[in-house]
C-alpha cells in the first residue's frame, strides 16, 4: 500500500507515523508513507498556496493550482483522493477497513478556510472528518486516518485477532474491560471470572460488560440519545 499526503505541514504529518506499530509496518514494506510539502507545486515566487475568498469572507483559502499539478504528478489509475475537512463523512472504523483495501490513498489535507471547491469537484473522491470540531491544520488528521487504517494491513500486528476483539470491531459495541497482573492490587482485584480459566463464562462477561460500557459512554451506538 502506498500513502501520500498533501499538506502545508509534512512535518506534523510524518512525526507519529514514525514509532511503534507503524513505524514496523513501513520497515517491513507493508506500507510506503510519504508526506509532501504543497508549496513545491507553487507558481508563486514566494510560494503562496493561499489567497482571500471570493465573495468575502474571512481568513484565507487555497487555492487550486498547487493542489491541482500535485495530484496530477502523484495519482496513477489505482489512487483514491481523500480530502481532510470538517465537512466531510465522520470517520469510523468500516471507513478504516475500506481504505486499507486501497493500493494507493492521496491524503489531502485541508488548511486555513479549507480548500477551493473546485479541487472537490473535479479532484476528490472522498471528504472525510475525524470528528465534529474544528484543528489547527489537516495534517493531524491524516495522520489519524493512516495510522487507523495501516493497524488493519495482514502483519501489522504481532497478533491478527487484535484488531477483530477492539472497540468497533463490532460497530455498535465498545471493547470490555480488560485487566493484568497483580490479581490484587491496593486491594483492587481483578474479576474472578477472568481467573477462572471458564471460557464460556469469560465470552459471556466480556459481552454483558462491553454492552455496559457501550450504555454508559456511548448510548448513541445502541440507538439511545447521548446523555
Amino acid at each position: 500500500m502506498r500513502i501520500d499526503i498533501l499538506t502545508l505541514f509534512p512535518e506534523i504529518a510524518l512525526a507519529p507515523l514514525s514509532e511503534s506499530i507503524l513505524q514496523r509496518a513501513r520497515a517491513a514494506g507493508l506500507v510506503e508513507i510519504s508526506a509532501h510539502n504543497l508549496r513545491d507545486w507553487s507558481t508563486d515566487k514566494h510560494k503562496r498556496t493561499d489567497d482571500t475568498l471570493c465573495g468575502g469572507g474571512q481568513g484565507m483559502l487555497m487555492m487550486p493550482g498547487p493542489i491541482f499539478a500535485a495530484i496530477e504528478e502523484l495519482r496513477t489509475p489505482e489512487s483514491k483522493v481523500v480530502l481532510m475537512t470538517p465537512q466531510g463523512k465522520v470517520f469510523k472504523q468500516a471507513i478504516a477497513k475500506e481504505l486499507s483495501a486501497e493500493k494507493h490513498l492521496i491524503l489531502l489535507c485541508g488548511h486555513y478556510e479549507g480548500v477551493d471547491h473546485r479541487v472537490v469537484e473535479q479532484l476528490v473522491d472522498l471528504e472525510l472528518s475525524i470528528g465534529d470540531y474544528v484543528l489547527t491544520n489537516g495534517a493531524i488528521a491524516a495522520a489519524v486516518v493512516t495510522d487507523a487504517l495501516v493497524r488493519l494491513l495482514p502483519g501489522a500486528l504481532g497478533d491478527e485477532r487484535s484488531h477483530q476483539e477492539e472497540s468497533f470491531a463490532d460497530p455498535n459495541l465498545l471493547e470490555a474491560p480488560a485487566y493484568t497482573r497483580p490479581i490484587d492490587f491496593r486491594g483492587l482485584k481483578v474479576p474472578d471470572v477472568l481467573i477462572s480459566g471458564h471460557h464460556a463464562k469469560i465470552e459471556a462477561w466480556k459481552n454483558e460488560q462491553a454492552l455496559e460500557r457501550t450504555r454508559q459512554n456511548r448510548p448513541d451506538l445502541l440507538g439511545h440519545p447521548a446523555s
